[in-house]
């Protein structure tokens, strides 16, 4: 039996928020005006046709503001329609050009006179009414007396009974006056549909509604349409933007009973369900149930995508709007956060349209950052594909004063240093030099304003100063070697084979670089995890693992720890493994379902759960494949238990396929397959005392999460 979250009716006159709406009986229009006015409606349509601006001779009446207010024009007590009621406020606009007029005009109206003349102030008011496909207009005369004429000063208004209008149209009314005097005045209203009047018992469209309840079972959210039978009805999914058209998703013609079951992680905020009867003229309502909902919004900011356009323009694609805000930012390429570049550059407010960039030039350093209140939903660097990986180049920030006074100052983590400053930054010991880049037309100008401008200086140069001088040294202790190897012939053969094991040792130190994550589930899969890494840098590969780098795991946090040994060993052609355990495939399965309970918690140094908000885009987005490799052990996890997701990539079973793991670690480079089965060997005799160790029975577990087949996989 589904557990109910969110229940709804779209049967009409089941909402408990509703309208009770005034009845007008009769099917004549009708006009009254305000005390000491009189008005009189025309019969018959006019034309619609406002016609030209013409200059006023003197006094007029004009409509100054627009009301509307539902009525029911009812023809028998259960036979109603719905009914604007349209009120125009009135002024005087204009002066007499003549003021002999004005005497005239004051005269006849003064009521001392023997004979007064009854001097009133006339004019003739346009009210048009469109409802989509129709179009009403209806003439309104009315008469302001001469003592109620001050120029600039209301006299009143005048009302009509009234439009008829269809349920949740749109409508669009416009006053103007003939001749017409001034620019038109407009209103745009949505009226509502049946569930927000008291019009249940009133409007027959309304009696025939399907009744639509929402309910949640688990994951899936169901759309349950409880209706007869023989009845036949629409239903309509499609996302509401705040801007824009709406968006339709899923459309079908259904006959009742339905029952539509819809993924969780279908569901977006804008989603929207529209349901009406298949018959001639029917209603349809619409409902909006998902605009609360926590999983919901997570959804949108996981579907949104930032994309860079021609001509330096940017997009943020989602399915709903997402109020938000972006800023550029500077991305160095020794890690660290991204350095934003405001000021500088403005803020700018990011909705589901085209942005343009303020920079001059892209670079791939430049980054964008979208966030919603002071919290990170995304950053990409969107010219990183375009112009390749992170650049080593220094970011510099020209001031400019009102007097033509600029300063230079770099941005570094720790602030903009001045260039010519007395601080220990890289940026102050090349400031003379990096100022001079400037000057010659050596560094690329980012952005130019007359506050300032952002210059981005290559620092290549200055490394490659720094190591010819090492080689230099290198090559003048090579001279010396040989000089001394001459004197000594004898042992040449000895220090050629000592030679062969250096470079051998050399090769091992450019060996590929793996980042081996897992989840910390307990102790004895920690060592079992340290015996893998420890046997794996005797490949020889470059391993990276958080258990050897606790001091800089506190130091810098986990998502900063892993965000930058990622980012190293990518960029130098590494490999990412994914060490799946009881606990690392809980955590996945937490961020894959959104499961509603409170996820357990992490400890500081759980490297495994801070990396998945950036782990899981690369497999949603497809670019895991060559970056990532899984592996779980025989005794520990069974084969069916690694998320489908996550098999997009090989995922191996160790040490059962340790030969083909080894194989995938080291690349290019690996030795043949006789070698390649000699190391899996060596690998798998160092893990097995602490496989063995992990491996327990039943009875034996303690207080942790537990190890082995007894423990199954958590969800």
């Amino acid at each position: 039996m589904p557990v109910p979250w969110f229940l709804l009716s779209l049967a009409l006159g089941r909402n408990p928020v509703v309208l009770s709406l005034e009845r007008v009986v009769g099917p004549q229009d009708t006009a009254r005006c305000s005390p000491g006015l009189s008005c009189h409606l025309w019969d018959g349509d006019v034309l619609c046709l406002p016609g030209s601006l013409v200059s006023a001779p003197g006094p007029v009446l004009v409509p100054t503001r627009l009301q509307t207010e539902l009525v029911l024009r009812c023809h028998e007590e259960t036979d109603c329609d719905l009914c604007v009621r349209v009120a125009v406020h009135l002024a005087v606009h204009g002066y007499w050009e003549d003021p002999e007029d004005e005497e005239k005009f004051r005269r006849a109206a003064d009521p001392e006179l023997e004979e007064p003349r009854n001097a009133s102030l006339q004019a003739h008011i346009v009210l048009s009414f469109q409802a989509y496909p129709t179009a009403h207009c209806v003439l309104l005369e009315v008469q302001v007396p001469a003592a109620l004429v001050q120029p600039g000063q209301s006299v009143g208004s005048i009302v009509f009974d009234c439009f008829e209008a269809a349920l949740g149209a749109e409508v669009q009314i416009w006053s103007y006056t003939q001749p017409r005097y001034q620019k038109e005045l407009n209103l745009t209203q949505q009226l509502p549909d049946c569930r927000g009047l008291e019009v249940q018992d009133n409007i027959q469209s309304c009696w025939a509604l399907p009744w639509l309840n929402v309910s949640a079972d688990g994951e899936d959210v169901r759309l349950v349409l409880d209706v007869s039978e023989e009845q036949r009805f629409g239903l309509s999914l499609y996302w509401n933007q705040d801007q824009g058209p709406i968006k339709p998703w899923w459309h079908s013609n259904l006959t009742g009973p339905q029952t539509i079951t819809l993924n969780h992680t279908d569901l977006v905020p804008c989603l929207c369900i529209q349901v009406w009867p298949l018959e001639p003229d029917s209603v349809r309502t619409s409902i909006c149930p998902f605009r609360e909902d926590p999983r919901a919004h997570r959804n949108l900011w996981r579907a949104a995508r930032l994309q860079l356009l021609p001509s330096r323009g940017w997009r943020l694609d989602a399915p709903c709007s997402l109020p938000a805000e972006a800023t550029l930012c500077w991305q160095a390429l020794d890690g660290g956060p991204c350095l934003p570049l405001v000021p500088p550059l403005p803020r700018e407010n990011v909705t589901v349209n085209v942005l343009e960039f303020p920079l001059r030039k892209g670079h791939p350093n430049v980054c964008v950052q979208v966030s919603t209140w002071e919290k990170l939903q995304m950053q990409e660097c969107l010219w990183a594909d375009s112009l390749g990986p992170l650049k080593d180049d220094m970011l510099l920030v020209e001031t400019r004063g009102p007097q033509d006074n600029g300063s230079l100052c770099a941005l570094e983590p720790s602030g903009c240093t001045p260039l010519l400053s007395r601080a220990s930054t890289r940026a102050a010991r090349l400031g003379e030099q990096l100022l001079q880049d400037v000057q010659s037309g050596q560094c690329l100008q980012l952005w130019d304003s007359d506050l300032g401008a952002l210059w981005a200086c290559p620092m290549d140069k200055y490394i490659h100063q720094r190591w010819a001088l090492v080689w230099l040294a290198c090559l003048l202790l090579a001279a010396v070697l040989f000089l001394l190897l001459l004197l000594k012939m004898n042992p040449v053969k000895g220090w050629l084979r000592l030679l062969k094991e250096n470079i051998r040792a050399g090769a091992a130190s450019r060996s590929r670089a793996a980042l081996l994550l897992y989840s910390a589930d307990d102790a004895s899969f920690e060592r079992l995890v340290g015996a893998l890494a420890s046997a794996l840098c005797q490949l020889p590969l470059r391993v990276a693992v958080d258990l050897w780098s606790r001091r800089d795991l506190s130091a810098q946090g986990a998502l900063a720890w892993f965000h930058a040994q990622r980012r190293q060993t990518l960029q130098e052609g590494g490999v990412v493994v994914l060490l799946f355990s009881p606990g690392a495939v809980a955590l996945c399965r937490e961020w894959l379902q959104d499961a509603t309970s409170a996820p357990r918690a992490h400890g500081p140094h759980d490297a495994f759960a801070a990396s998945l908000s950036c782990v899981l885009p690369d497999f949603l987005q497809g670019r895991a494949p060559g970056r990532y490799v899984g592996a779980y052990f025989d005794k520990l996890l069974p084969a069916d238990a690694v998320p489908a997701l996550f098999r997009s990539v090989p995922v191996f079973s160790l040490p059962s396929q340790l030969p083909d793991f080894l194989g995938i670690l080291q690349g290019p480079t690996a030795p043949r397959s006789r070698r390649l089965a000699e190391r899996a060997e060596q690998v798998s005799r160092a893990l097995q005392p602490a496989l063995d160790s992990c491996f327990r029975p039943p009875g034996a577990l303690g207080t942790g999460r537990g190890m082995g087949p007894e423990a199954g996989v958590r969800t």
